[in-house]
C-alpha cells in the first residue's frame, strides 16, 4: 500500500536515518520505536509530504489516503464537537459550515445544504460518529458544545473520533494515549484490532504496543529495523539479534586479528612472503561486520530518602466536595498506611485527580475529616503544576531548588539527562522551554527533594521509555508512601501493590495490584488487561444520596432500588420508542421504494426525460434515508440488548 525507498534525512552533520525502506501492506498494525531525537517524528513528516527526503522516495497506492493524529495541538475552528468528528472531507466541513450559519429550517440554502449533507453520506456518518465519540466517554450533551472551548486533551479526542470515523486506508498515529484515561484506552485499543486498515503509530506504552501491533519498527544509528510481533517479542528478538551480532564482530575481530599478527611477523620473511601477501589481499576483500550500536547507558542516581513518617499516613473520613453545583464526593472514606504504592484507576472524570488533590489541601471540603498522619510531608504532581516554576531560572538552576546537601551537582545533571535534558540543554532558562519539558522538570525536582507522601497524576506523560523505566527504578527505590494515577499499564504494573477504583464518586478497595482487580472485579482478562466497553460513569449524574451505600438502611436500600429500577425502565420504554418510530419509518420508506421500483421498470416512465430524472433522484433520496435509518436503528438495538443484558445479570 505504501512504499518507503531508501529515505535518507539529515540536518547538518547529523544524519537522523540513511537510506532505510519500509513496505507497509492493507491490514498490517506497526509501532514506531526509538530514543528521543532518532527521527521518528521526522519520518512521520517525510511520509505526509510535509517535510521532503535528502534521498528516496515515498510511494502511496493510487487512491489510498492516510489520516494523522499529531502528538497535540490539532487546530479547530468554530465547529461542535460533533460537526468536528464527523469532518472527514473539506467538501463536508463547507457544508456543515453552510449549515451552522444557516439554522432556520426554512431557509433555501439550508434545505440545499441539507441535501448535499446527505449526498456524501453526512446523517450515516453523524450516527457513526456519535457512537464512537461514546466509546470516547464524550456524553451526548457534549456533542453541540463548540470544540475550541474544551481543553486540549478533549479536542484530542475528537480529532481522533473524527479519523475513526474517516476510517483512512493508513492511519498515522503520533503518541495517540497521551490524553486517554485508562478505560477509554481499553475501548480505543478494541477499535484499533478491529481497524480494517494499516496502522503507523508512535507510542512510548509499552502495554499498548503490545495490544495492537504485529510488527515494531525501531529506528536508530541511522537504521530502521522491523521486527514481527509486538512489544515484547520485539525486545526478545532484538537481544537475539544484537548478541548474534557481537558474537559475529568478536569472531572475525579475532581473525583480523590473527591475520594481522601473521603479517606482521612473517611479511619481511622471503618464505612466508608471499602468504602474508595473500592475507594482506583477504583482509582488503573481507567485508567487515560494523560495531555493535552503542545504547545509552542505563544510568545510575542516587536521591535523598524523605524522612521517616507515622504509621498513618492520611485519613479521610465522610468527606463532601463539589465544585460549585457540581457535587463529586458525598461521602468519601480513605486509610492510607505508610509505604504503601496505591493506583488509582476508574473512567475519566471519576474524581481520581480530585482525590489527589483533596489528600495535597489544594482544594477545600465542604465536610467530614481530612488528616494527615505523624511528620508526614506531601509532595504533588501534576501536568498542570508547571507553574510553580521559576521561569528566570535555568533548567539546572531549577532543579537544585531545594535539594539536599548530599545530592552532587553531577548526579542532578545525571537525572536532568535521564529526563531528556542533555548537554547544554540545562542551561536553557525555563521560560522556553515547552509544556511537556516543564512538566519533566517539575517531575526531576519532586523526585530529587521527595516528601515521604507522593501523590503523582499521569507522571509518565511526555517520558519516552528510558525515561519511565528511570522513574520506575527511582520510585522502586523510594522508602515513602506512593498514591498515583497513570494510564500506562507498563507503570502500574510495575508499581501498584494497591488499587482503589472510582466510579460517579464512590470508591472500591481492591487489596492488591493491578492484575488482582483485573481479576476480582472482572474488568477484563488478566492477560490483556484492559477494560472491554466504557461505560459512562463521569460524576455528572452523581445524586447526593449515591455516596452513602455503605451506610444506608435496609428501607433506603429498596428506595434506592426501586429508583434505579424505574430509571433504568424509563430509558429502556424511551429506546423501544424510538425503534417503534424507526421500524415504522422504514417500512414507509420500503414502500415508497417499492412504488418508485416500479415505476422506474415501467418503459413510460422514460418517455419523458425529466420525469425520469425526478423518479431516480426520489429513488435516490429513498436510499440514503433508508441507510441513515437502519444504522440508527441498530445503534438504538445495541442499546436495548445492552440494558437488558444488564437487567438480567
Amino acid at each position: 500500500m505504501i512504499i518507503l525507498s531508501n529515505l535518507s534525512k539529515a540536518y547538518g552533520p547529523k544524519t537522523l536515518f540513511s537510506e532505510v525502506s519500509l513496505r507497509l501492506l492493507r491490514g498490517e498494525k506497526l509501532g514506531l520505536v526509538g530514543p528521543n531525537g532518532a527521527g521518528k517524528t521526522t519520518l512521520f513528516s517525510i511520509i505526509l509530504g510535509e517535510l521532503e527526503a535528502d534521498n528516496g522516495k515515498v510511494e502511496l497506492e493510487r487512491g489510498k489516503s492516510i489520516g494523522f493524529l499529531p502528538q497535540e495541538s490539532a487546530p479547530t475552528a468554530d465547529e461542535t464537537v460533533l460537526e468536528l468528528a464527523t469532518a472527514v472531507s473539506p467538501e463536508l466541513s463547507e457544508i456543515q459550515k453552510t449549515l451552522r450559519l444557516h439554522p432556520d429550517a426554512d431557509d433555501p440554502v439550508r434545505i440545499e445544504a441539507l441535501e448535499e449533507f446527505a449526498e456524501h453520506e453526512g446523517f450515516t456518518l453523524e450516527a457513526r460518529a456519535k457512537k464512537i465519540l461514546s466509546g470516547l466517554a464524550f456524553q451526548q450533551s457534549d456533542h453541540n458544545k463548540t470544540a475550541r472551548t474544551l481543553s486540549g486533551g478533549w479536542i484530542m479526542r475528537a480529532h481522533l473520533a473524527r479519523l475513526l470515523v474517516m476510517e483512512p486506508d493508513l492511519l498515522m498515529l503520533d503518541e495517540p494515549t497521551n490524553h486517554l484515561d485508562l478505560e477509554t484506552l481499553g475501548w480505543f485499543q478494541n477499535e484499533l484490532k478491529r481497524y480494517p486498515g494499516a496502522i503507523l503509530t508512535i507510542s512510548h506504552d509499552r502495554a499498548f504496543l503490545n495490544g495492537i501491533c504485529d510488527g515494531i519498527l525501531e529506528i536508530g544509528h541511522g537504521r530502521l529495523h522491523r521486527y514481527q510481533g509486538n512489544y515484547d517479542r520485539y525486545l526478545s528478538q532484538k537481544a537475539e539479534r544484537e548478541a548474534q551480532h557481537l558474537a559475529a564482530y568478536r569472531n572475525q575481530q579475532r581473525e583480523i586479528a590473527h591475520h594481522e599478527d601473521f603479517i606482521r611477523r612473517f611479511r619481511a620473511k622471503a618464505s612466508k612472503a608471499s602468504q602474508a601477501q595473500a592475507r594482506i589481499k583477504l583482509l582488503e576483500k573481507m567485508e567487515r561486520i560494523p560495531a555493535p550500536e552503542t545504547e545509552a547507558e542505563t544510568l545510575s542516581f542516587r536521591f535523598p530518602q524523605p524522612e521517616r513518617s507515622g504509621q498513618r499516613v492520611a485519613t479521610l473520613a465522610g468527606v463532601k466536595q463539589a465544585y460549585g453545583d457540581h457535587l463529586v464526593y458525598e461521602s468519601l472514606s480513605l486509610e492510607v498506611e505508610k509505604t504503601e504504592r496505591i493506583v488509582l484507576v476508574g473512567p475519566n472524570g471519576a474524581g481520581k485527580s480530585t482525590l489527589l488533590k483533596i489528600l495535597a489541601e489544594l482544594v477545600p471540603i465542604e465536610s467530614g475529616k481530612r488528616e494527615l498522619g505523624h511528620q508526614v510531608s506531601v509532595g504533588y504532581f501534576s501536568q498542570q503544576r508547571v507553574d510553580l516554576l521559576n521561569l528566570e531560572n535555568t533548567v539546572l538552576d531549577e532543579a537544585m531548588q531545594k535539594v539536599k546537601t548530599q545530592v552532587h551537582t553531577q548526579d542532578v545533571r545525571g537525572m536532568l539527562g535521564t529526563f531528556l535534558f542533555r548537554g547544554d540543554d540545562v542551561f536553557k532558562k525555563v521560560k522556553v522551554l515547552s509544556g511537556g519539558e516543564k512538566s519533566r522538570l517539575a517531575l526531576v525536582k519532586l523526585l530529587l527533594s521527595p516528601p515521604n507522601l507522593m501523590l503523582l497524576d499521569e507522571p509518565t506523560t511526555h517520558l519516552d521509555m528510558p525515561s519511565i523505566d528511570a522513574v520506575i527504578q527511582a520510585l522502586k527505590d523510594y522508602s515513602g508512601t506512593l498514591i498515583f494515577v497513570s494510564h500506562d499499564l507498563h507503570f502500574i504494573r510495575a508499581l501498584a501493590k494497591r488499587t482503589i477504583r472510582i466510579e460517579a464518586g464512590k470508591t472500591t478497595n481492591f487489596a492488591g495490584d493491578y492484575d488482582y482487580y483485573l481479576w476480582k472485579s472482572g474488568s477484563a482478562s488478566a492477560k490483556g488487561g484492559l477494560v472491554e466497553g466504557l461505560r459512562d460513569a463521569r460524576p455528572s449524574d452523581l445524586t447526593i444520596d449515591s455516596g452513602k451505600a455503605k451506610v444506608m438502611s435496609a428501607k433506603e436500600k429498596r428506595r434506592h432500588k426501586a429508583e434505579a429500577h424505574k430509571k433504568a425502565s424509563q430509558e429502556r420504554k424511551k429506546i423501544e420508542q424510538t425503534i417503534s418510530r424507526l421500524e415504522k419509518e422504514i417500512l414507509s420508506l420500503e414502500e415508497e421504494q417499492s412504488e418508485l421500483n416500479e415505476q422506474l421498470a415501467s418503459p413510460e416512465s422514460y418517455n419523458d426525460p425529466e420525469k425520469g430524472k425526478s423518479l431516480n433522484e426520489q429513488a435516490s433520496r429513498i436510499a440514503r434515508r433508508l441507510k441513515e435509518r437502519n444504522y440508527e436503528w441498530e445503534i438504538e438495538a445495541d442499546k436495548l440488548s445492552n440494558l437488558q443484558t444488564k437487567a438480567t445479570s
